[in-house]
């Protein structure tokens, strides 16, 4: 039998990036399902504070060169890899000098949001599904940790829908306890995390009123809803009380082998279905 192909999509990840305890769940994480005898790549922003020669990244140029649109506006997409430290796997970054250059992550020097985090919340997330795409990779398990990967489930179920390479994947989201920024998206999220001409209907769970909600939308489009931190942002937890989707616990101790299991329930689902 084939091995199960998981692609983990995260904001960040030790030891390139530990700015919340996303970082920490998906280190843990990422090797222990290779060493399940799974297939995995790993998907995340080459923030300008990753020092590259410190972490060895080169550019993969099979993978560059893609544009990525966002608002209307052409942006290059860059593929880099480098190998996770001790466990013999690849970690894949996406650069872009207008969205990752600068030398903080998610906030300027004074801690304000940057103003682009939504721009660049987009282009990270079209920007994973057209890499996908150029590995000709079709994952099983597609898990996203962290508000920046919110619209991945959304793109899937929507306007990823009938690519082939996707149709056999189950979307698990991860909802963590930090800040998701989205208090500080304006009222033209819905105009630049529309692509493929999607409907005001498609984005309305990221949406209430005029806030935008990235977590409710993620949990709305997610085949299955990981908690990741024992305390959720009250958006999440609302969403989560109204859901019939499987949710796995938060248990931190038991928090890799509950994944395998959570994973091969999902897997067992598809098959008889």
């Amino acid at each position: 039998m084939s091995k199960k192909k998981v692609l983990i999509v995260t904001q960040e990840m030790e030891p390139y990036t530990s700015l919340s305890q996303v970082s920490e769940m998906v280190r843990q994480l990422a090797p222990y399902v290779q060493e399940n005898n799974m297939e995995i790549r790993v998907l995340m922003p080459r923030f300008g504070t990753i020092n590259e020669r410190r972490h060895r990244l080169h550019e993969v140029v099979r993978l560059s060169g893609m544009n990525i649109i966002v608002d209307d506006d052409d942006y290059p997409l860059i593929i880099k890899v480098a190998s996770l430290p001790e466990a013999r796997m690849q970690v894949y970054f996406l650069d872009n000098e207008d969205f990752f250059k600068r030398k903080q992550i998610f906030k300027n020097e004074k801690g304000e949001p940057f103003e682009d985090n939504a721009d660049r919340t987009v282009f990270f997330c079209k920007g994973v599904l057209e890499t996908v795409k150029k590995f000709g990779w079709a994952p099983d398990i597609i898990h996203c940790h962290g508000w920046m990967t919110s619209l991945i489930p959304l793109y899937l179920k929507t306007a990823y829908k009938n690519e082939p390479l996707f149709e056999p994947a189950k979307i698990v989201y991860s909802s963590y306890a930090s800040d998701t920024f989205s208090a500080h998206f304006n009222e033209n999220f819905a105009t630049k995390a529309s692509i493929n001409n999607l409907s005001e209907e498609d984005l309305h769970n990221y949406q209430n009123g005029d806030q935008v909600q990235l977590e409710s939308g993620a949990i709305h489009y997610a085949d299955a809803i990981v908690r990741g931190s024992e305390e959720l942002t009250e958006e999440a937890t609302e969403a989560l009380a109204n859901t019939d989707k499987p949710v796995l616990a938060y248990d931190e101790e038991n928090y890799r082998a509950n994944l395998i299991e959570f994973y091969q329930s999902l897997l067992t689902e598809e098959v008889e279905s």
